[in-house]
């Protein structure tokens, strides 16, 4: 890690474009779509059709099992709330991929219960707050971000999004997985080659997918030999027990596809989040200037831009069974696209919700999703934000927008927003 944390490695620009990232997906969305999401929501809180063709936007199906099905989007609060809090009747399985092997090859994203809590419990306890504070900050966080503020020093100037944002996750997974030194750029590059980039060629992408599984695979091999306190010899070490069955160890499959799943949400979310939350307050210099003073107060800063702009703002469910939602008749097979970042928009719950104020009253937001599907590393992430926008604060007490550069803003896909650039001054 010592050379590519923090060397211009070309990766960076290919991986942390959130524009190339979304024309690579084909979900890209030039425009801001809340006015009129806010026009629908007043109507009613859920609208029958993809939000796509309502709101004229380009085809784009997130995840092949939703072609030719009934869509349904809700856009409030309560009403994503009532999908998410009833994982029986709205299932994850809409996400999965046709794959010839059993629902293990599938990542706990893609798993309803009791499948899911089972497989969950593996690896929980490594995510609890003590872990985080503890573990997470010795193991990773604090050495990786000290050396990134280290390499700013000297600077006038710099992108924070390249810089800083999107190396400090990537690279923080990274470790805590077990991986080391280039491993956390190449498997990025491979995995986003091998899934998320629709203009690789086939049997490119096929050939990264292999490249994923080779090196979790090899790590894993390392670790049953060696173990130490990272997540795969955690995930080598757990027992998995469904009910009726009698507990036994994760498969090397199965372990491989955890490490996957957390590797990617890990080092595919964060980074974008911490872009917003940067963004969102150099922005706003009044409430900047009480971060600054005052880094209890991070806590509040990194809620509200999960609120005002999460960076993963839709999702998708399949209806198990006939059913109603605010008033429409659901039927079994139709998608439930659930509108988190319209949800967390709804001026039903929260006042000004246009407007970024990490002052406003505390209450409950759903970027990080409800229920069993509540994100497993959100504890990972807010340490990771809080900590790293903390020590670059206090690094750099003037650090303000760099109103030379081309004006940024929030961009992207339709299922994942971040910023174009987080340009500023550094003193």
């Amino acid at each position: 890690m010592d050379d590519v944390l923090t060397t211009d490695d070309p990766l960076y620009e290919q991986l942390y474009d959130v524009r190339q990232e979304a024309e690579n997906m084909g979900n890209y969305v030039a425009l801001d779509t809340m006015p009129d999401i806010h026009i629908l929501r007043a109507q009613d809180p859920v609208h029958k059709g993809k939000l796509r063709e309502i709101l004229n936007l380009p085809h784009h199906n997130r995840h092949s099992l939703m072609e030719g099905r009934q869509h349904w989007t809700a856009l409030t609060y309560e009403a994503n709330k009532a999908v998410f809090r009833d994982p029986k009747t709205y299932s994850s399985r809409i996400s999965q991929q046709p794959n010839p092997e059993n629902e293990f090859s599938h990542s706990i994203l893609e798993m309803d219960p009791p499948m899911h809590r089972a497989i969950r419990r593996t690896i929980q306890p490594k995510f609890l707050m003590p872990e985080v504070a503890g573990w997470w900050r010795e193991y990773t966080i604090d050495t990786i971000v000290d050396r990134l503020i280290e390499r700013l020093k000297g600077r006038e100037r710099a992108d924070l999004n390249m810089e800083f944002c999107a190396r400090i996750p990537v690279y923080t997974i990274t470790t805590a997985i077990g991986l080391e030194g280039d491993e956390a750029l190449r498997f990025r590059h491979a995995h986003v080659n091998s899934v998320e980039n629709s203009n690789v060629d086939p049997q490119v992408r096929q050939k990264n997918a292999l490249r994923v599984q080779e090196i979790l695979l090899n790590l894993i091999e390392k670790r049953q030999k060696k173990p130490t306190s990272d997540l795969v010899s955690t995930l080598l070490s757990a027992t998995v027990q469904q009910p009726g069955e009698d507990p036994r160890p994760l498969t090397d499959r199965e372990v491989m596809h955890m490490a996957k799943i957390v590797m990617i949400a890990g080092g595919g979310t964060s980074w974008r989040q911490m872009g917003i939350t940067l963004l969102a307050l150099l922005n706003n210099p009044d409430q900047l200037e009480l971060v600054k003073a005052d880094h209890a107060l991070l806590d509040d800063a990194v809620e509200e831009s999960l609120r005002w702009n999460p960076t993963a703002p839709y999702f998708y469910r399949l209806a198990t069974q006939d059913t109603e939602l605010c008033g429409h008749a659901i039927g079994k097979g139709d998608v439930i696209e659930l509108g988190v970042g319209p949800a967390n928009r709804d001026p039903a719950r929260w006042d000004e919700p246009d407007t970024y104020d990490m002052r406003r009253p505390k209450r409950s937001n759903l970027a990080f999703g409800l229920g069993v599907h509540r994100c497993l590393g959100m504890n990972v992430a807010k340490v990771e934000m809080m900590h790293a926008i903390g020590a670059l604060f206090d690094a750099f007490p003037d650090i303000r927008l760099d109103t030379d550069a081309p004006m940024p803003k929030i961009s992207g896909g339709f299922e994942q927003r971040g910023p174009t650039a987080v340009p500023v001054i550094l003193r």
